[in-house]
């Protein structure tokens, strides 16, 4: 007896599952951000232990506390991830004419830097201090403005190599280096001891959210 195939389930059109990946991005950004903005003191205590242990480990490790100083201030600084997003928007607008893209580009990560700032002003939370620092940063901790903007601009030109099909090749080594940048940055900011994990957490969920938000509006505008 001939058994008919069985149909597998359509799959949700694309704008319903940004929509959905914004919402549970929105909900942890929000429930980390009220959990340090009340100082919840689980939260404060991992903080501070992962902290203490990684500063034993920079100060013992030079070398390596170099290198992350160099990655940090140069290679993954925020305005080395804006000067790389403004360079995709005009190779956007004068290769392909892609004026809006190119425009949406520059407009989402200006958002992601606004908002990262608003935030940092909203907590003002305190950086972590030690008797010995190896590097220091000023202004408010939380978010990680490294994280949040590199997770924004690579998430964004990530998504817009997927959406003009580029080969295999150029699609791996691009998520290959995106992945690279954005964890490295969040860990030579923690390693340095400028910021706390659960601000570097934040930077990565909100810029997540962002890229999200992003897409969205994009899709809405150019389906």
């Amino acid at each position: 007896m001939h058994t008919p195939p069985v149909e597998s389930p359509p799959r949700p059109p694309a704008h319903r599952t940004a929509a959905r990946s914004a919402g549970v991005l929105a909900l942890c950004s929000v429930l980390l951000l009220v959990l340090v903005a009340a100082r919840w003191r689980p939260l404060i205590a991992v903080d501070e232990d992962v902290s203490r242990t990684t500063h034993r480990w920079a100060v013992g490790e030079p070398a390596v506390t170099q290198v992350c100083r160099i990655l940090t201030d140069w290679v993954w600084d925020p305005w080395t991830m804006r000067l790389l997003c403004a360079a995709a928007a005009v190779w956007l607008a004068w290769r392909y004419a892609a004026r809006w893209t190119a425009l949406w580009l520059v407009t989402a990560c200006a958002v992601g830097t606004l908002v990262q700032q608003a935030l940092k002003a909203a907590v003002d939370r305190a950086r972590p201090v030690f008797p010995d620092p190896v590097d220091s940063a000023h202004y408010a901790a939380f978010p990680s403005g490294h994280a949040m903007t590199a997770t924004v601009v690579c998430g964004l030109l990530l998504w817009l190599l997927r959406r003009r099909g580029v080969g295999r090749a150029v699609w791996y080594t691009a998520l290959g280096l995106a992945l690279v940048s954005v964890l490295g940055v969040g860990l030579t900011r923690v390693w340095l001891g400028v910021h706390w994990p659960t601000d570097v957490l934040g930077g990565w969920l909100l810029g997540a959210l962002v890229v999200a938000l992003a897409v969205r509006a994009h899709r809405t505008r150019r389906p």
